[in-house]
């Protein structure tokens, strides 16, 4: 054995018990007794801490190429790292090209390639026009696919129709491919009969902000995504889920027994509307920040597993395009790839969330939805050894200067919030330990073993 962690608690699919996890070429060789010897071995003896599988984020913007003024992989992957995240999957936006060809592909495997300090996987790109790229880039290893409803905010990735997305799915669906459709889900007639005229007038509004992305853009949305998986038997994942309408859509359709997966976000699962300052655009995002109900029901959606999962939605920029008293011209996202153990397990503690609800959120589910829960996610014989050493009753009070983002505003500074990353183990390499970064970047590219060419078939045969 190469390593040992040995801990009191450790957090296993079948429950939390002392445990020590052997470590081999960097897979995990055994969970064994906390007291059996491992001659030879290094030895990292946790005590108290708790030891949890790396978790996974199946949302990330890493912006890089072509914006990593936004963010990079290298920022990101410390990021990723000090906040014991040990795989992302990075959205098929905001960088220049989006990940909607194969040559794009290219272009982010080389900007990730040596930078990134954790492993890393890849969503391709829905857009209008792109149907015949699916094939290639599945075949080149991207995870599933990403697709807007509505104009995303950048003008190279454009939003689809249900014809579009639909024909996407079919063809997905017909090749057997089982790669996932995330999408995101507001519905543009809905946003156009909103109060949008209120924002122009009142821009520091954030009631403004919120009336102008209603909950129900949202739940329609959701009803139209269930409709098509419906139709063309694929896989369906709605991102960012942030009411209690959309979580009743999503409800309706898992009792319908479609396949349809949905995730929310630690902002969502945080912070309500009445706690946002007007003008403080640091928390601005679509959909918007809603009430307290919406809170309380997402927690329910998350408890009994309407909602399958819980990703940052990582999607920072820099200062200046967030000016403070405009919702209406501040880009709209929430940098929080960093701090997603401690928002959820600050806020899910109170609610009687445990140790493993915690693991299967922010590492299991994620894995399962990305297709990498053969690797990730877990801590069992055969996996890759990615843990997370921390300590759930310290607390740590943010300062931004102090995040590993490349920009350091987060709507969470100056809160206070328990759960403190200690040491984080990538395929059983130290890559962060207490706010040191050992080594050199060594992060992997997660190919997808769903192959393409099926898919191309089938998009031959129609």
């Amino acid at each position: 054995m190469d390593l040992v962690v040995r801990s009191r608690r450790v957090v296993l699919p079948e429950g939390v018990r002392p445990a020590a996890v052997a470590i081999a070429g960097g897979t995990i060789a055994a969970v064994a007794s906390p007291d059996e010897a491992f001659p030879g071995a290094q030895e990292i003896g946790a005590g108290e801490a708790v030891v949890m599988p790396g978790l996974v984020d199946s949302h990330v913007h890493v912006d890089d190429p072509g914006r990593a003024e936004w963010e990079g992989f290298e920022t990101a992957g410390r990021a990723a790292a000090a906040g014991g995240t040990t795989t992302i999957v990075d959205m098929p936006l905001n960088s220049v090209p989006p990940t909607t060809t194969l040559s794009a592909l290219a272009a982010k495997v080389a900007a990730a390639s040596g930078t990134c300090r954790v492993d890393f996987g890849l969503w391709g790109g829905i857009v209008p026009g792109n149907g015949a790229e699916l094939a290639a880039l599945l075949e080149a290893g991207v995870l599933g696919f990403k697709a807007f409803l509505v104009p995303s905010g950048v003008e190279e990735f454009p939003p689809v129709d249900d014809e579009e997305l639909g024909a996407a799915m079919a063809r997905l669906a017909g090749a057997g491919a089982g790669a996932p459709v995330l999408v995101h889900a507001e519905d543009a007639e809905a946003l156009a009969r909103a109060d949008g005229g209120t924002l122009a007038a009142h821009p520091a509004s954030c009631a403004a902000w919120r009336a102008s992305r209603p909950g129900v853009a949202e739940a329609r949305a959701v009803a139209r995504v269930a409709a098509l998986a419906r139709r063309t038997g694929a896989r369906a994942h709605v991102v960012h889920v942030a009411g209690a309408e959309a979580l009743a859509e999503v409800a309706r359709a898992r009792a319908a027994g479609l396949a349809l997966t949905a995730e929310t976000c630690p902002h969502y699962l945080a912070f309500t509307a009445a706690e946002v300052p007007d003008g403080d655009t640091r928390f601005k995002c679509a959909p918007p920040i809603r009430g307290e109900e919406d809170r309380d029901a997402l927690w329910r959606g998350l408890f009994d597993r309407t909602l399958d999962l819980v990703a940052s939605d990582h999607s920072p920029c820099p200062p200046e395009l967030k000016p403070p008293g405009d919702f209406a011209r501040a880009w709209g996202g929430i940098a929080g790839l960093e701090l997603r153990l401690p928002v959820v397990w600050t806020e899910g503690r109170q609610r009687g969330a445990t140790l493993a609800d915690l693991a299967h959120w922010l590492a299991a589910a994620p894995a399962r939805l990305a297709g990498l829960a053969a690797r990730k996610g877990r801590i069992a014989p055969g996996l890759d050894a990615d843990l997370v050493i921390w300590d759930p009753e310290a607390e740590r009070t943010i300062d931004g200067r102090d995040l590993h983002q490349r920009h350091g505003s987060t709507p969470w500074e100056g809160r206070t919030l328990s759960g403190v990353v200690e040491t984080t183990i990538l395929r059983g390499r130290v890559v962060h330990d207490r706010g040191t970064f050992p080594g050199s970047p060594g992060g992997r590219w997660l190919r997808g073993s769903r192959s393409g060419r099926a898919l191309a078939a089938a998009g031959s045969a129609a």
